[in-house]
Formats: C-alpha cells, structure tokens, sequence
C-alpha cells in the first residue's frame, strides 16, 4: 500500500474545510490530513453568527462539521493554535504552543480580519468587532453586566449586530453619518419606514454623526462625535469591513499583495503551498464572499487529488437585501426629478410601501418595502424600456393572477436563471446542481435537498428559491425579486456598489465585478469605466488606475474624430499663453504635418487630424500638461481680462482663472467640467452656463454652480457670495469634491443638482468644517496623479504599454 502524504491545513474556516470535503470525496485515501485553528472550535458558519446573537440559532446550530467528523475522517485537528512559522526547507510548521507538523503539500487559509476604525480610543476595553464566535461571546457576557451598546454603521451588518444586542437585552444606540439608514439603497420613504420598524423592536438611532473618538479610561464609556456631542455605551461595535490575514505568508517569504497570491490552482509562489478563502488573490481579486471561496476549494481539492481540472477562472456571485427581517427592493432610478412622476403607496399599518417612477411613458425606477413580490416584474419593465402609458396604476396596485400565470408565473424568473447562477450564495450551490438533485437523485423535498447539496442549510435566506426549483421539476413555486442596478451586468445601483467597495476595500474593478456578482464577468462600457473612477475617488492613494478599463479617448488622451485621425489639445491655463508656447505648437503642427490648428470655445489650441502613432512623439516634444479635452475631469478655466485690462473689470479674473486651471487639473470627474471667471458682472466668460462659475463684483465674488451650455441649456444656481481669492478656492475645491462623491458616473453637475436638489448641495457645503474636509480629500487625490502624457513619453516601457493599450478592444461611449 502506497504511503499516504502529509497535507496540513493552516484555518479551520469554512473555504479551508469545505477543500478538504472535496478532496475525501475524490480520494480518501491520499493524505494524512492535519488541521490548525485559531478558535477553540470545530468548523462552524460565520455567516449564522447574527443568528446566534438574535436568538435565531445557537451555537451548536451554525457547526457546519462537529467533533466528531474530524474523528471520522481521521484528521489530526488542533484548535486554538495559531501558527506562528513555516519552515519552507524543512517543511514543517510550528504553532504558538509548540506543536510542530511535516508536510508534503500545504494549505493556507488563515482568512482575513476584520477593519477597524482608527478612531482614538479604538483600543480601549469593550470595543469589538463583529466577525467571530469570540465577538459574540463578547457581546453576550457583555450584556449579563452592561446595559448599553453603541454600534457604528446603518448599513446591514451594523443593524443586524443591533438587533442581536437588542435580543441580549441590551440598550442599542446606531450611529449613522447620514440622515438616513440605509440611505444608499432606499428612498427617504422607505428609510424612515425601516427605521421605524427597527425603533419598534428597539433600536434607538443617532443621525448625521460623525465618530471623532471613543471616551473612557480603560474600557469604553462612548463615543464622542466631531460637533461635540456624546453617547454613553459600554460596548462599542465596529462592522466596517474586513481585510485579508496575510502576516504568516508575508513572514514566510511567499508572494503577497492584497492577498496571497495564488495561480488558477490556488497554488502560491512557494511549492507545495497552497492559499483558499479570503486570505488568497487570485488574477488581483481576494474575495469576501462565500461562493468563491467554496469554488475555490472544489479546484484545489481536484489538484490536490490528481483529477483532471481546467483550474479557477473566478467567480461570479450574487446578492440579496434583507434588513433585521425586513424584505426591501430598489431598482433603477428611484429619485424624483422635475422630469419624472411618481406614484406611491404606503401602508405604515401594514408596515409596506411601493413607490414607481415613470419618464415619458416608461417605467424607470421602484421602491418595495415589507412587500418585494413585484419586483421581478417591475424590475423586467424597467429593463426593457417598454411603454408602460396608461397601465401606471395598474403596476403601482400590483400584478394580477391573469398577467403573472395561475400556475407558473412565478416560475418564469427561476426558469431564465442560467444553471450556472448561484442560488445558495453561502454554500455556492448553483441552479444546475439543485435541479440535478431533484431530478436525478430522488431529492423532492427541501430538507433532501439541503442533505444533498447543502442549500438552504446555512441562512435559509435561500429557501424560497429552493422551493421555487422544486416546484418547477416537482410542483408549485414561489419568486424571489431581484434588482436592477447601473447596468445589465448588475443588480447593484451606484450607492450599493460605492458602499460595498467601502465595506470590503475592493481593489480592483475585476474584483468588483467578481465579489459583488456581475453577471456578466467581464463587464461592460458603461459599468467598467464606471467602477474605475468608483475606486479612483475612493483610494486616491491605494489604487492603480486600470487604463484599460477607461473610455477610448482617455487610453489614447486624444479626442478621436470621424477619419480616423486624432485631436491634440495641449493645456493654456486660463486661455493666457506666451510667445514661447505658441512657437513650440506651431513647429509642432509643420513637423507632423497637422492638417489643421483651431482655437476652441474654452481658449486653447487644436491640432486636428493627427495620426494615432504620432501621438507619443507629438506630446514629446510638446512638453506641455494635457488639457484634457477627452477626458472625464477638468477640461477649461474660460477668463476674460478682467480688472488687467478692461475698464469694467472689478478683479483678477486671469490671475483667479490660472489659479484654479493650476488647482484642479487632471482631476478625475464623474463627468466632464468645465469652469469659468468673469471679471465683472457682464460675464465675458460666460460664467454662468459652466459647472462651476466665478462672476466678480465689487468687493468680491459670486459662485455658481451647475450650469450647462451644451444641448439642454442651463443656467447656473447662485450657490454663494465670497469675499477673497481663498474662500473661491476654498468653496470650489468643496464643491468639486462634494460632486465628485455623490453624483453617478457619467453624470453632469447640471443633471446631479437637478436630481439632488440645490438645498441638498448648499446644506452639504455650509459646514466650514466639512467643506475643508471635502478640500483635503481633494488635495490628496490630486497629490496622487501626474500628466498622463508625462508618464507615457518618460520610458520605453511606458511607451510600449501605450502602445499595447493602443491595440487593445477600446470602451466605447
């Protein structure tokens, strides 16, 4: 009999445990198996911790594999041992308490950790996470001696920490930096709703706070907020993110970068070595969810046990919103604007509300509350784009039997599901395998199909759908309602996908659409140069702009025209040049033969017709800033003479228009924008059709704001008097970088404060405090940037990457 090989698993985790299920089903035989956990606990369901905490499930409910399996299968397991060493010569590892193992072949699934707020006092007694059977230990003999509890974050997992805190008995406080819960996915209607329904069960609410620091000695007393108020907590309850747990690797020597670096194999850049689960990153994405991570084990487990596998490609993974048993739904563009109409229902008895948005006959948008049973079909109408005129009420009242089928209308949604779609999102099971299970396996009940293939067992949130496959291959069934959200490839609207980038500190526009479950992996022209400027203004710092995931003029920084041929406009800050510049133009132009050189409408010059491959050399010896006449970002600062020249002028509109040219170039819009400064109220400039326009007077300066002068003409909104050249910067700087968080991707200021409101953009600016906040992230993402044409004509390998982006398959508008 062939010796067995040694194979240890470092994590005794859910993505680590389910590979060695997989691998004992293939081959039972190959391996001595050794497994280390940090927890003093056999394998359990993270996901179910919320449960533990509301009184849903006990601890004992969410162990996925008892004692007794490890027992069964013959694994060695070691728990609360942290591993503190590997010996990559030697290989062997050694634990915190002593034990050391030999391995032929090793696995890492160390997990991550999770993120904690950096706020003063973050150290102290009493301040937790939520991420582990320990954090729940902590809350429950927490609530046996203290009667008040601060949980930070509105969002999902903050309020389902809430309710578990509740259910101990303890006095619940959320801080919530918006006016409302849930702000990014609900309107203020159904907001204010949920939050009624949480204070019933409880809950008490503290709006629009920002945590400056956590009050206390040795253990927390509470918080303290940046307008200077306080709240009382013993227990402080942080829920804001996670982080792959890479310190052992990184010790050890093998490759990391977010995560540990893995192959399509899940193999690192060490032999015999292996990653899973959250602490791995694969083709630059770690995931956070469980339906990768349970694919990932499945591949590692195949190579581990010598059959045959084409390796992980990635994941696409799926979502659903249920808040503290609160079903909710939104889809589409559920904002009221002068534009659109909408209809409402609410029912504060039956605790449902229902609100859709009509424009020019088409439904564009809803909101479900309590109720979410329509939003299949509202979700197919906005998709669609199909006039709706005169069947308004009927969709607001709800779909009839005749309209959705007596038997199968329900049915439909999960027929269309491709088998590959996920339906159990904790235990990764596909449509495909669940059908398989009912047809050809004998499972016709959900209690054998969850012995089967493991769906429902976990959350249960699942179980619907479960019940809808049964009924579809066996009988009767129920829908789930789905979302529609910035494009085909997603469920997610622009404030879900924001603050879901937030919460798992995605990195990269593939990981998005991997972790947050794009249906299409790959993405699209609208969502990929969405998700690049997402992340760009989020981690100015951290990110690496992805080229290819910009529009066609961005990767070539020129405007491509209708031959063929490109538009080359090099910056002149505030339309003011010199004879120097001039000259270096004009030679430019003759030497490569520019057919044409015009001035623009913002006061610079264009050289048309240009040839693509000419573009590098061209902006070589140019040497001049891009002006950005392609981009989403600043493009013009349009100035008269101001108060230099002209006898009206009342001050230095050049001198203020260079300053903010200087200020804000190269930085990265939701959409195009366009300044100007006037020096005198007869706006020479024309001030008052820009996004952000500078009109003096006498003694100082007005500011306007959304203005628009392409095909809907609109004149600005007076957003404010200043008196000096530092409150322009200062209110200009605030401004640009309120927009730059708020507004959708591809949205102008003209369209965004339509849609959000003027009292919305001033009470967002009014704040001297936050509009210097608002400046300093500006600062720190424009610290960050550099002229693209810089850096192309610097190198040969940036030229050659030039070039390579050049080739490559262009995103379109």
């Amino acid at each position: 009999m062939a010796t067995k090989k040694k194979l240890v698993l470092i994590g005794n985790g859910m993505a680590g445990v389910r590979a060695i299920e997989h691998l004992l089903k293939l081959s039972p035989e190959s391996y001595d198996i050794t497994i280390f956990g940090a927890e003093p606990h056999p394998n359990y369901n993270r996901i179910m911790l919320s449960s533990v905490l509301a009184g849903g499930a006990d601890m004992k409910e969410i162990v996925i594999n008892d004692w007794d399996w490890y027992k069964e299968n013959n694994i060695t397991l070691h728990v609360g041992h942290k591993i503190t060493k590997i010996d990559t010569d030697r290989k062997t590892v050694v634990s915190n308490l002593g034990i050391e193992a030999a391995y032929d072949s090793l696995i890492v699934a160390t997990g991550s950790n999770p993120f904690m707020l950096p706020l003063p006092g973050a150290d102290k007694e009493g301040v937790i996470a939520f991420r582990d059977i320990k954090d729940c230990e902590t809350m429950i003999d927490a609530s046996k001696q203290y009667k008040k509890a601060v949980v930070i974050g509105g969002g999902l997992l903050g309020l389902e920490a809430a309710r578990g805190l509740l259910h101990l008995g303890m006095e619940v406080n959320v801080v919530h930096i918006n006016p409302y819960l849930m702000d990014r996915q609900l309107d203020e209607a159904a907001s204010r709703m949920l939050q009624r329904e949480l204070e019933a069960q409880g809950m008490q609410f503290l709006l629009k706070k920002s945590t400056a620091s956590i009050k206390g000695k040795r253990r927390a007393t509470g918080l303290v907020f940046s307008d200077g108020s306080e709240v009382d907590g013993d227990l402080v309850v942080m829920a804001v993110g996670i982080k792959p747990n890479v310190d052992l690797a990184r010790l050890t020597g093998i490759e990391v970068n977010r995560g540990i670096v893995v192959n399509d194999f899940m193999q690192t850049s060490v032999p015999d070595i292996y990653a899973v689960g959250e602490c791995a990153e694969h083709r630059g994405i770690a995931y956070g969810l469980v339906a990768p991570l349970y694919e990932q084990g499945a591949v590692l487990a195949k190579h581990l046990a010598g059959v045959e596998t084409a390796g992980y490609a990635g994941s696409v993974t799926s979502t659903k919103l249920k808040v503290s048993g609160v079903d909710v739904f939104s889809a589409g563009i559920f904002v009221e604007t002068p534009d659109t109409k909408a209809l409402k229902i609410q029912d504060d008895l039956g605790g449902t509300y229902k609100k859709i948005v009509l424009q020019d006959g088409k439904l564009i948008g809803a909101v479900l509350f309590g109720d979410t049973s329509d939003g299949a079909e509202l979700f197919s109408y906005i998709k669609s784009g199909e006039s709706v005129a005169g069947r308004e009420k009927e969709l607001l009242l709800g779909f009839s039997a005749d309209q959705l089928g007596q038997s199968s209308g329900g049915n439909s949604r999960l027929e269309a599901m491709a088998d590959d779609e996920i339906i159990c999102g904790c235990n990764g099971v596909s449509k495909g395998t669940i059908a398989d299970a009912i047809m050809n396996k004998g499972c016709n009940t959900v209690g054998s199909i969850k012995a089967c293939t493991k769906a429902s067992g976990s959350c249960g949130g699942c179980k619907p759908l479960v019940e809808g496959l049964l009924q579809i291959y066996a009988g009767d069934s129920i829908g789930e309602p789905v979302k529609e959200g910035i494009c085909g490839c997603t469920t997610l609207s622009r404030d879900e996908i924001v603050e879901e980038i937030t919460r798992m500190k995605l990195m990269s526009t593939k990981e998005v659409m991997n972790v947050l479950g794009w249906h299409n992996p790959e993405g699209c022209s609208k969502c990929r140069p969405a998700l690049n400027y997402y992340l760009g203004m989020l981690y100015p710092e951290e990110y690496v702009d992805e080229k290819e995931s910009r529009i066609t003029n961005e990767r070539y920084h020129a405007n491509i025209q209708k031959d063929g041929t490109y538009s080359v406009v090099p910056r002149i800050y505030g339309g003011v040049t010199s004879p120097t510049d001039l000259k270096k133009i004009a030679e430019v132009a003759e030497k490569f033969e520019v057919p044409l050189v015009k001035f623009t409408g913002g006061q610079r010059l264009d050289l048309l017709g240009v040839k693509k491959e000419d573009l590098p050399k061209i902006w070589e010896e140019l040497d001049m800033p891009s002006g950005h006449a392609y981009g989403k970002t600043l493009r013009t600062v349009k100035t008269c003479v101001g108060n230099t020249f002209c006898r009206f002028g009342t001050q230095d509109s050049m001198g203020m228009g260079i300053q903010l040219e200087k200020a804000f170039e190269r930085l990265n819009t939701p959409a195009k924008v366009k300044l100007a400064v006037s020096g005198c109220p007869r706006n020479c400039a024309e001030a008052t059709i820009k996004d952000f326009g500078v009109v003096a007077i006498d003694g100082g300066w007005e500011l306007h704001i959304a203005g628009n002068g392409g095909v809907k003409v609109r004149a600005t909104d007076l957003l404010c008097i200043v008196k000096t050249e530092e409150e322009v910067m200062e209110w200009s700087s605030a401004f640009l970088q309120y927009y730059r968080e708020n507004a959708q991707w591809n949205e102008r200021t003209a369209q965004w404060v339509e849609r959000v409101g003027l009292d919305a953009v001033k009470q967002g600016l009014e704040n001297r405090e936050d509009r210097l906040a608002l400046k300093d992230r500006l600062e720190k993402a424009l610290s960050v940037t550099t002229d693209p044409w810089k850096q192309i004509v610097e190198t040969d390998e940036l030229r050659k990457n030039f070039e390579q982006l050049s080739g490559a398959e262009p995103v379109k508008l």
